[in-house]
């Protein structure tokens, strides 16, 4: 009785460590993003001819939609995540899993996600998610990413779908609005993994990947990031002079893309190495808190 009981706990916690395994696996911290986006893009529709719980549903789907582009991604790249310090600890580089699982997972995952939208909200949402995976697995992942430095921003447009997904399951259509919050992130994305890039670029030139200052050297990724943060601004500031958003979104949106443009100036007119890493690794991790404060203080603007 006691070996049986040890082998049921030993299983118990295996499987435990798989399911663990397969939700780093879909690349939780961005698959957040998504579903913040998503349910903001859904909260602000302007009516919402959705059950309480298809709503939930549907949000479930675009999570695991975004989840399973994720572990494709990983599938795909598990021999360059293991070449660099930021992507070696991912399940399949350490053994935690294999490629055919990852691509099993994320193939099943990526059927079941669009399958379930269009069962729990409409063709339209079920559409935009497939064209969101299709995207970023083919067109960023397999063809963009190691060919060109401009992957980032040709491929951040899969990143920029989500609200525009929860637009569409809350009205069954895309409008104005939901096209001004896909710019807000599209725009926003190149300057947020540029920055990322330059801190990181040795890993990129390990794995030969052709980000920006591995290409183009660190003094051209800092003009760019400047240059996107500044075309970041007028997107950011949009809602509330197409009337979309009020003055509450305004003294939000207003002050912190002037400070993004200020951090990437400082970066920008940088000279010293050092400084360059320390206020590259400051811009990234503020574009991370702008972007969440901008689309909470979407929330905030409608809802107040």
């Amino acid at each position: 009785m006691l070996n049986t009981h040890t082998k049921t706990r030993e299983f118990k916690f295996d499987l435990a460590h798989y399911v663990r395994a397969l939700f780093e696996l879909m690349k939780p911290r961005v698959m957040s993003l998504a579903i913040f986006t998503c349910i903001v893009g859904f909260l602000i529709a302007p009516y919402k001819s959705v059950d309480y719980w298809y709503a939930i549903l549907s949000i479930a789907a675009v999570a695991l939609g975004s989840g399973a582009a994720g572990s494709l991604n990983c599938w795909y790249e598990a021999d360059v995540d293991k070449l660099m310090s930021r992507t070696c600890l991912r399940p399949i580089p350490t053994g935690k899993l294999t490629k055919k699982e990852a691509l099993i997972f994320g193939v099943i995952s990526s059927f079941v996600s669009v399958g379930a939208l269009f069962l729990f909200s409409n063709i339209m949402a079920a559409s935009l998610l497939a064209l969101t995976i299709l995207f970023y697995v083919f067109v960023y992942t397999i063809w963009l990413k190691r060919k060109t430095p401009q992957n980032i921003v040709i491929g951040g447009a899969s990143g920029a779908l989500p609200p525009v997904i929860g637009w569409s399951i809350a009205t069954g259509g895309v409008s104005i609005e939901p096209i001004i919050l896909f710019l807000i992130i599209f725009m926003w994305t190149p300057s947020h993994f540029w920055a990322l890039s330059l801190f990181k670029s040795e890993d990129y030139k390990k794995a030969k990947i052709p980000m920006l200052p591995v290409t183009s050297g660190v003094e051209a990724t800092k003009k760019n990031i400047l240059l996107y943060s500044i075309l970041l601004f007028p997107v950011a500031v949009a809602p509330y002079y197409l009337e979309f958003l009020g003055i509450i979104y305004l003294l939000f949106s207003f002050p912190l893309s002037s400070y993004y443009i200020f951090i990437s100036l400082k970066l920008y007119r940088s000279k010293d190495s050092k400084e360059e890493k320390s206020l590259s690794k400051q811009l990234f991790a503020f574009s991370i808190l702008y972007l969440f404060a901008i689309f909470i203080s979407i929330l905030v603007d409608k809802f107040a």
